[in-house]
């Protein structure tokens, strides 16, 4: 029996075939939907704006194409990151989506992804001292430094390729790690 695919996902993988001969601007809800069998008012009920179409696609391009390694140490971390930057520069016209749907504000109900959640979990369980409120702005910044974002403005800011890339991650990443305190106290806790 066939597997059948619903109509996001069918308009998304249609989407991602198509970038490999187009930009995201020159991609039509008429082409997607003519594509996918359906009509452009489904398409447009799938995703009822640009913005929409692009942070999906971004999303399903960063969970397909470039997935993010296991790790559960900071160094597995930023190896991961580092091999993400090297599929980033196989890819680069997948890769600028991703970075220009991470550029938008969130058209759906915002909630910590997955690559956010492994990096929580890696910071608790390499600094369990670490209050809350510092764990949240250094997990924000390795979050940050190994998305497309940081690889785009890299990459067309300063004309660096994923190793140079990568190594301006690495200090960044570790500089981040080496200036958290030793010992914290939660800051939702009262008095001293």
């Amino acid at each position: 029996m066939a597997e059948t695919v619903d109509t996001p996902t069918a308009i998304l993988d249609c989407a991602t075939a198509s970038l490999r001969e187009h930009t995201f601007d020159d991609i039509s809800y008429r082409a997607l939907a003519d594509a996918v069998g359906v009509s452009e008012r489904t398409v447009y009920r799938q995703f009822p704006t640009r913005s929409h179409l692009l942070e999906a696609l971004g999303q399903r391009l960063e969970e397909t194409e470039f997935p993010l390694g296991a790790f559960v140490t900071i160094p597995e971390f930023i190896d991961a990151a580092k091999a993400r930057f090297q599929a980033f520069d196989q890819a680069p016209a997948f890769a600028f989506v991703c970075a220009r749907a991470a550029s938008l504000s969130p058209t759906g109900e915002p909630e910590p992804t997955f690559f956010t959640r492994a990096i929580l979990a890696t910071l608790q369980t390499a600094h369990p001292l670490l209050n809350t409120r510092d764990l949240y702005r250094v997990a924000a910044a390795l979050r940050y430094f190994a998305a497309a974002q940081f690889w785009a403005r890299m990459r067309t800011g300063f004309d660096m390729n994923a190793l140079e890339i990568s190594e301006v991650f690495e200090r960044t990443a570790l500089q981040a790690l080496d200036n958290l305190p030793t010992v914290t106290r939660d800051v939702n806790t009262r008095g001293l």
